[in-house]
C-alpha cells in the first residue's frame, strides 16, 4: 500500500477521476487495467514484491507499462522510495504524473531516489477532463524496459565468421612456399667449386 494512506478527499477525487482519463487515453494502444482508490485488482510482481500501481498497461500478455498518478500531497520522498524507484525496475516504461506545480519536486525526487520514469507529465484540472503536459522524457529509460537482448548475439556470432575464412587461407599459404628447394641447389654447387681447385 502507498504510505499515503489518506489524502484529502478532493485531491483522492481528483486522481481517481485522472485515473480514468488515462485509462480511456491508454486504450488506444493497449489494454489498460486499473486500480482506482483502494482498489487491489490488478497487481504487478517486480522483484520479489507485488505492487498496484494506478494503471498497468498490457499488450497481449505481455506488460507494457505502469502509469501512476500523484496529487500534491502524494509527490513527496516516501512515495518516491516506496513505488517510483520501483517501478522504474520493471522493465518497461514507467510514466508518472504529477501537478504542475509538483514537477520540480518530483525531478529532484527521482535523482535522489535513483528513480528513472520514462516520461513525467504534469496535469491541470479542466472543465471537460485535464490539461496534460509531457514535461520531461527520458528515451534511453523507456528503450531500455523492452529489452531486446537476444539480438546482439546472434549479430556478434555471424561477424566472427568472416573473420574464421581468412585465418584458414593463411593457414594453407605457408606449406605453399617450399624453402627445402633452394637449400639443395647450394648443395650441388658445392661440389663443383671443389672440383675447381683440383685442378
Amino acid at each position: 500500500m502507498s504510505p499515503i494512506f489518506v489524502r484529502p478527499v478532493r485531491e483522492q477525487l481528483e486522481h481517481d477521476r485522472l485515473i480514468r482519463f488515462l485509462q480511456a487515453k491508454y486504450k488506444r494502444k493497449f489494454d489498460a487495467a486499473t486500480n482506482v482508490g483502494d482498489e487491489r485488482l490488478v497487481p504487478v510482481k517486480i522483484g520479489s514484491a507485488t505492487f498496484f500501481p494506478d494503471l498497468v498497461l498490457t499488450s497481449g500478455k505481455k506488460l507494457a507499462g505502469l502509469v501512476e498518478v500523484e496529487t500534491g500531497e502524494s509527490v513527496n520522498n516516501l512515495e518516491a522510495m516506496a513505488q517510483w524507484t520501483h517501478f522504474s525496475k520493471a522493465r518497461v516504461p514507467f510514466h508518472l504524473y504529477v501537478p504542475v506545480p509538483g514537477f520540480d519536486a518530483a525531478r529532484r525526487l527521482c535523482a535522489a531516489n535513483g528513480a528513472r520514469p520514462a516520461e513525467i507529465w504534469t496535469y491541470r484540472p479542466t472543465h471537460d477532463g485535464f490539461d496534460l503536459v509531457r514535461s520531461f522524457q527520458d528515451p534511453s529509460a523507456a528503450s531500455a524496459k523492452p529489452a531486446p537482448a537476444p539480438t546482439p548475439p546472434p549479430a556478434a556470432r555471424q561477424a566472427a565468421k568472416p573473420a574464421a575464412k581468412p585465418a584458414k587461407t593463411t593457414a594453407k599459404a605457408k606449406p605453399a612456399a617450399k624453402p627445402a628447394a633452394k637449400p639443395a641447389k647450394a648443395a650441388k654447387a658445392k661440389p663443383a667449386a671443389k672440383a675447381g681447385r683440383r685442378k
